[in-house]
């Protein structure tokens, strides 16, 4: 492939040279800024001529992936290490792909014939990355290329904490001003998961709105997991909204008291003693959570219908986290039974939890900070490979139609 390219670019994968019907295997690895390796590899025979072109040649049973799959080498890599997630913490480096053609299929593969370096890089050149640290705010600002004013939009992440750039970074090569919103466990913010405040989320959206590069009369809110409940709080309390979209998250506060005012909403209330531990000791946690529309639990549902914006809601439909799917159905129930619009829901077959930016691979199972054990997030990873293409698409297109007011059309032109 050529020497680089953004880390959500499909890649085209070539090996001329061979010989004719040559079987060779493809390895793809890369290290992540921790020190940890990832692996994929793929079982291959070339053309009559010689060739190997990974969007012609199916995968032969045997690897990481078969079939017809030209970026499997890339959807496909699993860590050594049991339970670690790739996630990238500096959006200023790029990842190195390392490719490497070896003679044969066998175990280990036989001589290296060819390799190549690959550089997978998160910022579009002009991209502007500024640290913003005004009020109690604690966040980075992704700013596009050009004069804008860009649509603005605000990236929760989950229970992990800290501030995750990475999501928000490949979305402002899109176009959109993306302020990547840190909310517990950064800097001077609070340490632990135990209280939430609007205030603090209002202040994000007010500093958002008087930018001179960010396009009102709204924002754009993308929140995942522990981030959609927050977004939807948000939706439903704050003012400046015009769009909200959820990758698998919940209808209900979950984890911490949240607070706006004189309001108070309870955490939903869990019972760990419904985790189910499997033979590997991975924790699958899918019933801890109560059901919001029963009992006192529903006094933690968030009151959806005094918000003033659309949603869209991207669910796993192998989501072991929660009930995501039933989290969605009764949102868009309770926004209709409130002579609302009713919300976009895209489901998606054989997709767990973390549904991040395309090309991240699949993480079956990782440390839940909560839980304090591994637990299984859900998911098939060519399934979930292509949800994250998908949803990648739905989003932004979500976010320039009411964001922008131009038809769905345009996003890829950018």
């Amino acid at each position: 492939p050529a020497a680089r390219s953004l880390f959500d670019e499909p890649l085209g994968i070539a090996v001329q040279g061979l010989g004719p019907r040559q079987q060779v295997t493809l390895r793809a690895s890369l290290w992540d800024e921790a020190g940890e390796l990832f692996e994929a590899h793929g079982r291959y025979q070339a053309a009559d001529d010689g060739e190997l072109d990974l969007a012609r040649c199916p995968a032969l049973p045997g690897g990481s992936f078969s079939g017809l799959e030209p970026m499997g080498l890339l959807w496909a890599l699993q860590p050594r290490k049991p339970f670690w997630r790739l996630v990238k913490k500096d959006v200023q480096t790029p990842f190195r792909l390392q490719l490497e053609v070896l003679e044969g299929h066998g175990t280990p593969p036989g001589q290296l014939l060819a390799q190549a370096e690959h550089e997978r890089l998160f910022l579009r050149e002009g991209v502007r990355r500024v640290p913003v640290r005004e009020g109690r705010i604690r966040a980075t600002l992704f700013l596009p290329p050009g004069n804008g004013p860009f649509p603005g939009i605000i990236d929760l992440y989950g229970t992990g904490g800290g501030l995750p750039e990475y999501r928000a970074c490949l979305l402002a090569n899109y176009g959109f001003a993306v302020l990547a919103l840190a909310f517990y466990g950064y800097e001077d913010l609070p340490k632990e998961m135990k209280e939430f405040h609007l205030e603090y989320f209002e202040e994000a959206i007010n500093y958002m709105l008087k930018h001179t590069q960010v396009k009102g009369p709204g924002v754009g809110l993308l929140g995942f997991s522990k981030g959609g409940d927050l977004c939807l709080s948000m939706a439903s309390f704050l003012k400046g909204i015009t769009a909200t979209a959820v990758i698998n998250g919940s209808v209900a506060n979950v984890g911490a008291v949240l607070r706006y005012k004189d309001i108070t909403i309870p955490p939903l209330g869990a019972d760990t003693k419904r985790i189910k531990i499997n033979k590997s000791g991975i924790a699958d946690i899918i019933d801890v959570l109560n059901n919001p529309l029963e009992g006192p639990n529903r006094r933690s549902f968030i009151p959806l219908e005094k918000a003033e914006c659309r949603f869209l809601f991207i669910v796993g439909q192998d989501d072991h986290n929660w009930k995501s799917e039933f989290f969605a159905v009764e949102g868009s129930k309770h926004l209709q039974a409130h002579g609302k619009e009713k919300p976009e829901i895209v489901c998606y077959p054989g997709a767990g939890h973390y549904i991040e930016p395309p090309f991240f691979p699949m993480c079956a199972a990782s440390m839940h900070l909560l839980v304090g054990k591994p637990v299984m997030w859900g998911g098939e990873p060519k399934a979930h490979s292509e949800a994250q293409r998908d949803a990648w698409q739905q989003i932004q297109a979500f976010f320039h139609r009411h964001l922008n007011g131009k038809p769905s059309g345009t996003t890829n032109k950018l």
